[in-house]
C-alpha cells in the first residue's frame, strides 16, 4: 500500500467517520447546536490549547520565524481574495464570502483533530497548529468580521468581540505558567487533560452536525473560486514562504499541513448571525469540507516526503 494511501486510510479515515457520526446523529434527533458549540468553544478547545501550550517546547527564534511567516501567509491570503473579488465584479455578499472563504480556514474543529493524528509522536506539531489557531480566530474576529459588517462596527465593538473568546485566555495563562516555570496540581491538571482529550472528538461530530443542516442548491461561481484559493493557492503560498523563509522539519511539516484546511465553518456562522448571504456561505464550508479529504491528503504526502 502507497504512503498517500495510508495517510488517507490513517489521517483522513477517522475524521470521515467522526463527521459521518455528527451527520447521522443530527439526521435522528435534530439537537440543537448552538449550545454544543458552545460547549467546544468555551470548554473544551480553551482546554486543548491550553495543554498544548503548556506541554509544548518552542525555541523563541523559532516563534518569531513563525509569527513572520503567518503575517505574510495572511496577508498573501487576503490579497488573492480581493483581487478574485474584483475580478469577478461580486455584489457585496458574494464578494464577502469569497474574501473570508479563502483566508479563513478551519483551524478548530478540523485543523487541530487532525494535527493530532499526524503528529502524535511529535507535540511540537500539534503546538504549531495551536498557534496557527489563535491566529486565525483573532483574523475571523477582526477581518471577517469585518468584511461581514463593513464599517458599522466601531474598532471598540470588534475588541470587545474578541475579548469573548476564551481561547485567548488559555494561551496567555499556558505561556504565563510556562515562562514562569509554575507546575500545575495534579487536581487542576488532570481534568484539563480530559477535557482536551475530547476536544477532538466532539469537535467533528459537531461539524458533521453542521453539515447536515446545509442545503446543497445550484453550485455558484464563487464556490468554485473559493475552493481554488482555499485548497490550491493556499498550500501554493505556503509551500514558496516555507522555502523563502528557510524553514524545516516538524514546523515547515505543520505549516503546510494547516495552509491546506478548508474554510472555517464561522464563516457561515457569522454570516448567518448578520443575514449575509448566509446560504453561499455554508455552501462554501460544504464543499471545501467535503473535497478537503483529498487535498489534504495529498498535502500530508508532500509535507512528509518534502521536509
Amino acid at each position: 500500500m502507497s504512503y498517500i494511501s495510508l495517510v488517507f486510510i490513517d489521517v483522513i479515515v477517522p475524521i470521515l467517520i467522526l463527521l459521518g457520526i455528527g451527520v447521522l446523529l443530527q439526521k435522528k434527533f435534530q439537537f440543537r447546536l448552538r449550545p454544543i458549540a458552545n460547549l467546544v468553544t468555551y470548554c473544551f478547545m480553551p482546554a486543548a490549547v491550553f495543554i498544548n501550550i503548556y506541554h509544548a517546547e518552542i525555541d523563541v527564534s523559532l516563534l518569531a520565524q513563525l509569527f513572520i511567516y503567518l503575517a505574510l501567509f495572511i496577508t498573501i491570503m487576503i490579497i488573492i481574495g480581493n483581487i478574485f473579488a474584483k475580478l469577478l465584479k461580486l455584489e457585496r455578499g458574494e464578494e464577502t464570502a469569497i474574501k473570508n472563504s479563502i483566508s479563513l480556514m478551519n483551524s478548530g474543529n478540523y485543523g487541530l483533530p487532525v494535527s493530532q493524528l499526524v503528529f502524535s509522536a511529535h507535540p511540537l506539531g500539534v503546538s504549531v497548529q495551536v498557534i496557527v489557531l489563535v491566529v486565525q480566530n483573532l483574523l475571523t474576529y477582526t477581518y471577517g468580521l469585518y468584511n461581514l459588517i463593513s464599517a458599522s462596527k466601531s474598532f471598540i465593538e470588534l475588541l470587545r468581540e474578541l475579548m469573548k473568546l476564551p481561547i485567548i485566555y488559555a494561551l496567555v495563562l499556558a505561556a504565563l505558567l510556562k515562562i514562569f516555570d509554575l507546575p500545575i496540581p495534579n487536581f487542576a491538571l488532570v481534568p484539563i487533560e480530559q477535557l482536551a482529550g475530547g476536544f477532538a472528538a466532539l469537535a467533528l461530530i459537531l461539524l458533521g452536525m453542521q453539515l447536515e443542516s446545509i442545503q446543497i442548491r445550484t453550485f455558484h461561481r464563487v464556490i468554485g473560486w473559493s475552493l481554488l484559493g482555499r485548497l490550491v493557492l493556499g498550500p501554493a503560498v505556503a509551500f514558496g514562504l516555507i522555502y523563502m523563509l528557510g524553514m524545516d522539519g516538524v514546523i515547515a511539516q505543520s505549516l503546510l499541513i494547516a495552509s491546506a484546511f478548508p474554510t472555517s465553518r464561522n464563516t457561515a456562522t457569522l454570516a448567518l448571525e448578520y443575514d449575509v448571504e448566509p446560504e453561499l456561505h455554508a455552501q462554501v464550508v460544504l464543499y471545501s469540507t467535503l473535497l478537503s479529504s483529498i487535498t489534504v491528503t495529498f498535502v500530508i504526502y508532500l509535507a512528509m516526503q518534502l521536509f
